[in-house]
């Protein structure tokens, strides 16, 4: 009975999935690996999905292309995305099914209504029986355990890879709302770019997300971490190695961090004074694969003046919300995005 119950973070970077009665069962990159067909205008067979085509990043032969097929939180290439979903499920509900499953998917707060629709007609065609769609700062809130149905204010902030997400929720809504396409992986472009034009060395996006992961950090540090990285060098075109520090990378990442921190003062800015009142008491909470950037937190705290926190597994408060709200249906029904 419970695995016909799947809650879906549909995320940029990664997929991440819960099985009522289960929990999180399985997270992989959103990634497509893709082989051209003999003919030209024929179909791309599908040669790796997941982790296995992340792998094939940046390292791949002409005939085969690894792409992302969600960008900024939306599909960017539906029918790819339709195969993503068709293989996550069949993984975890299995190819031979006697009941199809009913899933909830996240969205960013900012989609349209067209949008909306891609996502769930995607669903719907990978084989779900149902696909109802909740806006990802809920599904975050209610995974982190925030108690979102009293009538309190709860200032939740999801750093994804696509998106950065900031909601005030009261009364199980969403009160104010921002969503910037400003994340992780333009964290990871602006490190790329930041050594390309520092160091003349030209590196690639795992490479720049590893920077981000081993050594980066929201604010400079003392004493400072460092790495060799490795790539091509513009000028001679050969492999080289530099050792970087964290607070270059710091430096490196200000512009992307700073759009965020707007964006949550924006959102503060907006908030009724009955709410502010509250999440100057209770803090925010900040969940998300952004929340594991070292020093996110005390960041967001000192340019805001209002404490916050990271979420305890922040990486799987969306798809652990999303499960909930599935088996909590009834209660959360209205806090549901309309995708008529």
């Amino acid at each position: 009975m419970f695995s016909r119950q799947i809650g879906i973070d549909l995320g940029t970077a990664n997929v991440i999935v819960y099985v009522r009665g289960k929990g999180i069962v399985l997270t992989e990159p959103s990634v497509v690996a893709l082989a051209q067909a003999e003919d030209p205008k024929g179909p791309s067979r599908i040669v790796a999905v997941g982790e296995e085509a992340r792998l094939m990043i940046g390292r791949t032969p002409g005939t085969i292309t690894a792409l992302k097929p969600m960008r900024d939180g939306v599909i960017a290439d539906y029918v790819i995305t339709e195969h993503l979903l068709r293989h996550f499920i069949n993984k975890v509900a299995g190819r031979v099914r006697v009941f199809q499953p009913e899933l909830m998917i996240s969205v960013p707060s900012g989609v349209t209504s067209v949008e909306r629709r891609a996502v769930k007609d995607a669903a719907i065609r990978a084989g779900a029986r149902t696909a109802h769609l909740i806006e990802e700062p809920l599904a975050a809130a209610i995974g982190a355990n925030v108690p979102i149905s009293g009538p309190s204010g709860n200032l939740i902030i999801g750093i994804g890879g696509g998106t950065a997400e900031i909601a005030v929720i009261s009364l199980g809504g969403i009160v104010v709302s921002r969503s910037v396409r400003f994340a992780g992986n333009k964290l990871d472009e602006a490190i790329a770019n930041f050594i390309r034009r520092r160091y003349n060395l030209m590196i690639g996006e795992r490479t720049a997300e590893d920077v981000k992961i081993q050594i980066g950090s929201a604010l400079p540090m003392d004493p400072e971490l460092t790495m060799e990285v490795r790539g091509r060098d513009l000028i001679a075109g050969l492999p080289r190695t530099i050792t970087v520090g964290s607070n270059e990378i710091t430096e490196a990442m200000e512009p992307v961090l700073q759009q965020i921190v707007n964006a949550v003062k924006s959102v503060l800015e907006e908030t009724p004074p009955e709410l502010a009142s509250d999440v100057i008491d209770k803090g925010m909470v900040l969940s998300g694969g952004g929340a594991l950037l070292r020093n996110m937190d005390k960041l967001l705290t000192q340019v805001t003046g209002v404490a916050c926190y990271v979420a305890e597994n922040p990486l799987y408060c969306v798809a652990k919300g999303t499960g909930l709200a599935l088996e909590h249906l009834d209660f959360f029904r209205r806090s549901l995005v309309a995708t008529h």
